[in-house]
């Protein structure tokens, strides 16, 4: 009888055993298959409250990685030093120990409370350590009540949970080894995809931000496409730009790029820009005109703010999308054209569709490509980026020597909603370089608008005292910026003496340490 009884519970094992091989082997998330583990332990050897607790690395403390019953603020509470209580002394020795019972060992904490009260409770407790080659990392540890006190059963249990421990520091080297490549892999990834974007970078567009990195992707999907693409977005954001790039990075570089700007001419001058006309066709017109269709043949026609021509145009341009040819005004000659056809718009198009002012079918054939341009408050990592690119610029437009940008001046940049985008922007930072006669730009040398309560995130306007304070400081944190931290020096360039420079260092709480450059 006792043999059966050996051999069922030997068979028990080796199921139980089997089902946990399947969840390690196929793990690759290891809290997950964990608590799978302690869950199967439950299930079919009746070994309840399975926990595994893990050195962290950073504490050097036992913390509960897997406890299977037990909620998040009950793990919280599982934290031993090593050599603290029965998990602490496992992780200690790296030998495992059986606790007979929990009630009448004062070694047993009980610190995540998820027993209740044990001082009445006929279980055993069992702990093996976990050990990763000759490190111990943890430690399992399960509850096990046994009828008949302890026997060979826990002897065969402990045997059991030594394996499983070993299996488990196994399966956790093999997760970890894959996250460390598959990290690497995805770092990687991210390097060759920053390498491709400075490579791809498209003409004058600056920005690293994601959403440009989106706008580049875009660009250069189509970039060697016949289709017509449509640019989208607020006034100022770059729209230009995008259909020079699309023309100068694509096959048709060599030839014409024209561009129309569909709003700053009155209907008639506008078919006439687009298709040509003949001589007489109209009062005024004394010789035959060649369209902008007809000289861009071959390369690309930019049609800026699409949404603003008249229906009776919008009749013939969708003529020219549709059918590759138009005749001009004033002639019954058809004449073929080969133009890659770029469109841009402020304007809510498909609300104008609805409102009956724009043509729906034209609507679908210029919008076979959107390309959506974001504004500058949705790309703030690019402001600095911009602003400094355009610095660079004016100051050498104007042969002056302008090196920086101040903190402050940064930091209004950064906080203004730029209504007018990227063009409000580059405006803003022609005038600084203009005005600018020192080696930085300072907050001073920005517009009026950006100096504003709402974009400086004050609620009341400074006085002349608190205004003089800030340049004051601003002035002098310049300076030690520049000179390393050298009161001195600061002094001497300020023209003022170094006993008035300490004086205000130590009343603007400035501390000269932090702009010491060190040079070991």
């Amino acid at each position: 009888m006792q043999e059966q009884k050996n051999i069922s519970e030997e068979l028990q094992d080796l199921t139980c055993l089997y089902e946990i091989t399947k969840e390690l082997a196929s793990a690759v998330n290891l809290s997950d298959c964990l608590e799978k583990i302690m869950k199967t332990l439950a299930d079919l050897k009746a070994m309840e409250n399975g926990t595994i607790t893990i050195i962290n690395p950073l504490t050097g403390k036992l913390e509960i990685e897997v406890a299977h019953g037990l909620s998040a603020e009950n793990k919280k509470l599982g934290q031993y030093v090593l050599g603290e209580g029965i998990t602490g002394r496992v992780v200690a020795t790296g030998e495992p120990i059986i606790v007979p019972h929990i009630a009448n060992e004062p070694r047993f904490l009980n610190r995540t409370g998820a027993r209740g009260d044990i001082s009445h409770q006929n279980k055993s407790f069992l702990c093996v350590p976990i050990r990763d080659e000759q490190q111990i990392i943890g430690s399992l540890s399960v509850d096990r009540m046994y009828k008949d006190g302890l026997n060979h059963q826990a002897d065969a249990d402990l045997r059991f949970l030594i394996v499983l421990s070993g299996l488990i520091a196994q399966t956790t080297r093999r997760i970890q080894t894959v996250n460390r490549e598959q990290e690497g892999l995805r770092l990687e990834n991210l390097r060759l995809k920053r390498e491709l974007s400075e490579k791809n970078r498209i003409n004058d567009i600056i920005g690293n931000s994601s959403r440009m990195q989106d706008v580049y992707d875009m660009v250069h999907r189509v970039v060697d496409s016949n289709a017509t693409v449509l640019l989208r977005g607020e006034s100022g954001t770059g729209k230009t730009l995008v259909a020079k790039s699309l023309h100068y990075n694509s096959r048709r570089k060599n030839k014409s790029f024209l561009v129309v700007n569909c709003s700053a001419l009155p209907e008639t001058l506008l078919e006439s820009e687009l298709f040509g006309h003949e001589k007489g066709a109209f009062t005024g017109a004394t010789e035959r005109r060649i369209g902008r269709f007809e000289q861009a043949e071959g390369g690309t026609l930019f049609l800026d703010e699409i949404g603003e021509i008249s229906p009776s145009v919008q009749i013939k341009l969708l003529h020219v999308v549709q059918e590759r040819n138009f005749q001009r005004l004033g002639s019954t000659q058809t004449i073929q054209c080969d133009v890659r056809l770029v469109a841009a718009t402020n304007k809510d198009l498909e609300r104008a569709v609805k409102e009956g002012v724009f043509r729906e079918d034209l609507y679908y054939r210029l919008n076979v490509f959107p390309v959506y341009m974001p504004p500058l408050r949705e790309r703030r990592t690019d402001i600095l980026l911009l602003a400094e690119y355009f610095l660079e610029k004016y100051a050498r437009e104007n042969k002056k020597i302008i090196k920086r940008i101040s903190t402050s001046a940064i930091d209004m940049l950064i906080q203004y909603h730029w209504p007018g985008n990227v063009r409000e922007l580059q405006n803003c930072m022609e005038r600084a370089v203009l005005i600018c006669d020192d080696d930085s730009i300072k907050g001073a040398h920005l517009p009026p608008t950006l100096q504003t309560s709402s974009s400086s995130k004050t609620t009341n306007l400074l006085s002349l005292a608190g205004s003089v304070e800030n340049l004051e400081k601003e002035l002098i944190i310049e300076s030690l910026k520049l000179h390393n931290g050298n009161q001195t020096k600061v002094a001497e360039a300020l023209s003022t003496s170094l006993r008035i420079i300490n004086y205000k260092i130590h009343q603007y709480n400035i501390d000269p340490k932090k702009f010491k450059i060190s040079t070991k």
